[in-house]
């Protein structure tokens, strides 16, 4: 699993020394780096009229671990392995949820929950008993909560039955990422809600419209025309 994470992570900084290199002029055009099969899903952005199909489709459990996924950015595991303690309902507007369990510091943070999620959770907390600790996707596995193989049969299905083009749980990460760095988000901000280890692997999400380049030229010439001579 490390050696997969650092080969992905060298992937992305390739890339992005050869985005840099065409900026720059040094290269013409980068050389088409292809994709495996697993990492083409993983790497594919989920439309939101599939999304609604794909969660119409789902089962309850499945729906609820989706939407909570496609709308906070957390890796899977993560996901799987929330807790009830580690959920805030009073902070922020929407309450928080406190990511604990990540390999890096980076991937230990506390995310703002979407109404969305919110609903989910409070939902799934009333179904389960107001518990205020435990697991919050509780499963009969060795763990004592869902995992990737639990929810495998009932991804498929649903990917069947919704007639979406096939993606992985990951893909909804990887969307929600894509969705925040097209709304303009930064690099940096980008990079602390997704737990990654540098701006330089999100940098990738981020590709800023001429209005928002235009707005920070605007916003640096007012700065620097209080600071004229």
């Amino acid at each position: 699993m490390e050696c997969s994470r650092q080969a992905k992570d060298l992937n992305l900084l390739l890339r992005r020394v050869l985005h840099l290199a065409i900026e720059w002029g040094v290269l013409e055009s980068a050389p088409k780096i292809e994709l495996l099969t697993g990492e083409r899903r993983r790497e594919r952005v989920v439309t939101a009229e599939e999304e609604s199909r794909y969660l119409s489709a789902a089962s309850p459990l499945l729906e609820a671990v989706a939407t909570v996924l496609a709308d906070t950015g957390l890796r899977p595991d993560e996901c799987h392995r929330l807790r009830w303690e580690e959920i805030s309902w009073a902070n922020g507007r929407n309450g928080n949820l406190l990511v604990t369990r990540g390999k890096t510091a980076a991937a230990r943070r506390v995310l703002p929950m979407a109404p969305r999620v919110r609903r989910v959770l409070e939902s799934r907390r009333i179904a389960s008993g107001r518990p205020s600790q435990g697991w919050i996707w509780c499963a009969p596995t060795k763990t004592g909560h869902i995992d990737h193989s639990s929810l495998k049969k009932q991804h498929n299905k649903a990917i069947k039955l919704s007639g979406v083009r096939p993606f992985v749980l990951y893909s909804l990460r990887h969307t929600f990422l894509t969705r925040l760095g097209e709304s303009g988000c930064d690099a940096w901000t980008l990079a602390r809600v997704a737990g990654h280890s540098s701006a330089t692997i999100s940098s990738r999400y981020v590709h800023p419209s001429e209005d928002a380049v235009l707005a920070a030229m605007s916003r640096l010439g007012g700065h620097n025309s209080g600071h004229s001579a």
